[in-house]
Order: structure tokens, then C-alpha cells, then sequence
């Protein structure tokens, strides 16, 4: 069953001094605001208003969240930090000498609502500052991971290469735009040193390679290495043929 107060408070509450009735500045503005019952309707969905168990009060739990978040602080030591200090139970909204929620029932009560209790709850906070005018919702800052990944670092030739590109393209685009009869010239299409070094390497017999996959060119035959050894293991085994058949013979 789903309950949003708690209960009335006690005797107890009632002979406390005045000194412990007052909440720090800050739990006191947390106070105020959660005091709105809009924060009670994303937790109306995950339980039912007449059958069931009867479940702690939503205005407790909210409080309890926080001050677990804000501290981060585990189930059973928010529990028992609650336990102990007077000002904490005010704020909680726990009368004085009833005992504290168990962390077991937070964590029930947090696996059953989920990550859409938590999100309706972010979309009525927003609601509330944007209409209290302490939020701008034309801007909205995101907060991401950053992940390591592959950087490519720009080089000089690089710059280079993206420099020209760019004064080629403008001047293409200057010349089509009414100077026709400027003389451009796109040097990025001739043959470069390393064009060069590749026809005069290919021109060189002596520095070309093998038919052979990685395997050194002989100068002085011209041929591979691998094939001249295959040839001479064919030449030893027909030698060793031609033994064998004079020996028969004689």
C-alpha cells in the first residue's frame, strides 16, 4: 500500500527543546522543497493505493535518498547515521523514538521503482525551478565521459597538403565567379618525389624484386635464391640416379 506521510509525531516530539527543532540551512532549503507532493507521483505507479503491505512514507524515503547521495553513504550506515543524530530524523521526517527503515527496505523500494521513478523525478524538479525562474531551460549543460580513443596528430605535411587544397578550391571557386582569365595552375595532381622514386626504381633492374614473395633478387644471375638451390637439389638427386644405374649395371 503506498503512503506518501507519515504519521502524526509523538510525545517525544512534542517535549524536545526548540534548539533541536531547527535544521541546518541547508537541509532546511532541501526540506521546503521536497515538501511538494509532485515528487510523490513517479512512486504512485509501482504500488497499489489499498492492497498491500503498507510502505514507508514517500517523504521519508525522498529524504533518506538525499541525504545518502549527498554523503555518499551505504544503506546501513545512512541507516544507522540517521539512527543517531536528532536533527537528521527531523529532517527525514521520523518521529522521535520510532525506529529508523531498515536498508533492506530502501533497497527494495529502490529496485521496484527503478530508473523511471528517478527520471520523473528529475523532470518535475526541473518543472519546479523553471517555474521558481532559477533555471534556464533554452540551456542545458551535459555532462559526459570522456573515453580514450586513437588521435591522429596533425603533421607538417599534412598542414601543408590541407593548406594547399584549401587555396586550390578558392581560386577554383574565384575563377568561376567571373576571373576567367587568371592562369591557375593545381600542382596537386603532377608527379611528387615519391612518384619519381617509384618509375626510377621500376626503370632499375638491379633494385626490383624477385617473382618470389620477399625474396632477394641475385644480381650477377637474375635470378631468385630459392630457385637456384631448388635447381641444385634436382641436380644432386639425378646424379645420385645415374650412380645407382651404373652400379647396376656393372
Amino acid at each position: 500500500m503506498f503512503r506518501t506521510v507519515s504519521d502524526q509525531p509523538t510525545l517525544w516530539d512534542a517535549i524536545l527543546p526548540s534548539e533541536l527543532l531547527v535544521l541546518p540551512d541547508e537541509l532546511a532549503r532541501v526540506d521546503a522543497l521536497l515538501d511538494d507532493p509532485t515528487f510523490f507521483a513517479p512512486f504512485a505507479a509501482h504500488f497499489d493505493a489499498r492492497i498491500g503491505r503498507p510502505s514507508i512514507p514517500m517523504e521519508t524515503y525522498l529524504r533518506l535518498m538525499f541525504l545518502k547521495f549527498r554523503y555518499r553513504l551505504g544503506y546501513e550506515v545512512l541507516c544507522r547515521e540517521v539512527a543517531d543524530s536528532i536533527s537528521w530524523q527531523r529532517f527525514c521526517r521520523i518521529p522521535f523514538g520510532t525506529r529508523v527503515p531498515h536498508p533492506t527496505t530502501l533497497m527494495k523500494i529502490t529496485s521496484r521503482s527503478g530508473d523511471d521513478a528517478v527520471a520523473g523525478l528529475n523532470e518535475a524538479l526541473l518543472a519546479k525551478a523553471a517555474a521558481a525562474k532559477l533555471l534556464r531551460t533554452d540551456k542545458v549543460r551535459a555532462d559526459t565521459t570522456v573515453v580514450e580513443a586513437a588521435v591522429g596528430y596533425p603533421t607538417d605535411s599534412g598542414l601543408l597538403a590541407k593548406a594547399i587544397g584549401t587555396m586550390a578550391r578558392t581560386v577554383a571557386r574565384i575563377k568561376a565567379g567571373g576571373a576567367t582569365r587568371t592562369r591557375a595552375r593545381d600542382r596537386r595532381r603532377s608527379a611528387g618525389p615519391l612518384d619519381r622514386l617509384q618509375a626510377a626504381t621500376a626503370r632499375c633492374p638491379a633494385a626490383r624484386s624477385s617473382p618470389g614473395r620477399g625474396a632477394p633478387y641475385h644480381r650477377r644471375t637474375g635470378r631468385d635464391r630459392r630457385t637456384n638451390h631448388a635447381r641444385g637439389q634436382r641436380g644432386a638427386a639425378q646424379r645420385q640416379m645415374r650412380a645407382a644405374h651404373r652400379h647396376r649395371a656393372a
